[in-house]
């Protein structure tokens, strides 16, 4: 029998602009229809693959309920007309849609698709009308003394975090992730300054590439006619300074602010992924080909270097190192996190992010990953740089990586 190996290209990539959570501007926007509306988009920007060719719709959504429910892929497509097009759901929590991307390029690689969508959603405004997680009574009895434990920590009467697996205990995969943001602080010894400087650079990178026009977005309509262009998060003018003054977040004694970590938001974004044959029959020109991909974990109590074995593992797949790539990007739910992954991998942190990241922008967890891989490839085109690594850390402690090739 002989082996199929399609090569995976990515063809389209685009984005919404980027809400707050609860007061900003896509605060009323369903996320089923912001989903719609940027599948749409990303097909519309490769106008030689009719929306009949693709072959399956795959959405990554972190808290699949309420209006984010009912298999949120599928009604998308309904939406658009799509009645032709499956779609499916999938949850790795802020790794989603970089999941959604990697399935896509497995089903390709493995000769069972030309053309699918890799898409995410996540719109926290919209949770009052239900979610999928945090019911009462719902968490497995299993981890209670593991929940007290967190608990006790978070009104700080325990010590710093130790790995509770060295003890043969339970850990807590139901911990706040900034207070597992704080363990990672206090394992590596993360100083609240550190913390601080990366979050000032975060914004003032955001503001550069806004400025250069790096952040391109799809506009969105609200319900009350309102055209959204543009993020609603990023500030002018922060410095390390200013975010000293914030008070901690998660713990009396803690370094987690609310200026060292994402906003909670609203956004969508989608990702083409096709043959590379498909796409030369069709005469499109790939934007990058997905070179790599892997997933990996740590504690769930942690995090931050949940995705360092997938990065070393997408590297040595690639053939690369570290010093091989142009542009590095990930995701930013807290500054302790990213300074533990760098940690970890002997990297220096002023290579991440060098467009911003989500401090700045905000972080809608089920389109992170298709997000990140967005601002990679505009990055890419604007610096001419070949090569880019996406890394996303989610909650549970789960982490992956992905490297692409222009």
């Amino acid at each position: 029998m002989p082996v199929i190996a399609s090569q995976a290209v990515i063809v389209a990539a685009a984005r919404t602009p980027i809400g707050r959570a609860h007061k900003g501007s896509l605060a009323d926007v369903r996320p089923d229809d912001l989903l719609a509306g940027i599948v749409d988009a990303a097909l519309a920007r490769v106008p030689e693959l009719a929306a009949t060719a693709i072959d399956d719709l795959i959405a990554g959504c972190a808290l699949p309920g309420g209006e984010q429910g009912f298999n949120i892929a599928r009604i998308a497509a309904l939406l658009l007309g799509f009645d032709h097009l499956p779609g499916v759901t999938v949850n790795r929590f802020c790794t989603s849609s970089l999941q959604a991307i990697r399935m896509a390029a497995h089903a390709i690689g493995c000769g069972e698709a030309d053309a699918v969508i890799a898409a995410g959603v996540e719109s926290q405004s919209r949770l009052a009308h239900g979610s999928s997680d945090s019911w009462p009574e719902t968490e497995n009895p299993a981890f209670a003394d593991a929940c007290a434990r967190t608990t006790a920590r978070a009104r700080g009467d325990l010590p710093g975090w130790s790995d509770p697996r060295r003890s043969g205990t339970h850990p807590d995969p139901y911990i706040a992730v900034g207070l597992a943001a704080e363990n990672a602080a206090d394992h590596y010894g993360i100083t609240r300054a550190e913390m601080d400087a990366y979050a000032a650079r975060s914004q003032q990178a955001t503001q550069r590439a806004l400025v250069d026009g790096l952040h391109e977005v799809v506009p969105v309509k609200t319900p009350d006619g309102a055209t959204i262009t543009r993020d609603d998060c990023p500030r002018t003018g922060v410095t390390t300074q200013s975010l000293a003054a914030l008070p901690p977040r998660f713990r009396p004694d803690g370094r987690v602010t609310a200026g060292n970590a994402a906003p909670l938001s609203d956004a969508a974004s989608a990702v083409i992924v096709m043959s590379a044959a498909a796409a030369r029959e069709r005469g499109i020109t790939p934007l990058a080909r997905i070179a790599a991909t892997a997933v990996s974990t740590s504690s769930p109590e942690i995090e931050g270097p949940a995705p360092v074995q997938a990065t070393r593992q997408v590297l040595t797949r690639a053939g690369m190192t570290l010093a091989d790539l142009d542009v590095i990007v990930g995701n930013e739910p807290f500054a302790a996190q990213v300074l533990a992954y760098c940690t970890e991998l002997g990297l220096d942190p002023s290579r991440m992010n060098t467009s911003g990241g989500s401090i700045a922008l905000g972080e809608a967890y089920g389109a992170a990953g298709a997000r990140l891989t967005t601002t990679a490839l505009q990055t890419l085109r604007h610096t001419g740089g070949a090569t880019a690594l996406v890394s996303v850390v989610a909650a549970g402690g789960q982490g992956m990586a992905m490297i692409l090739e222009r």
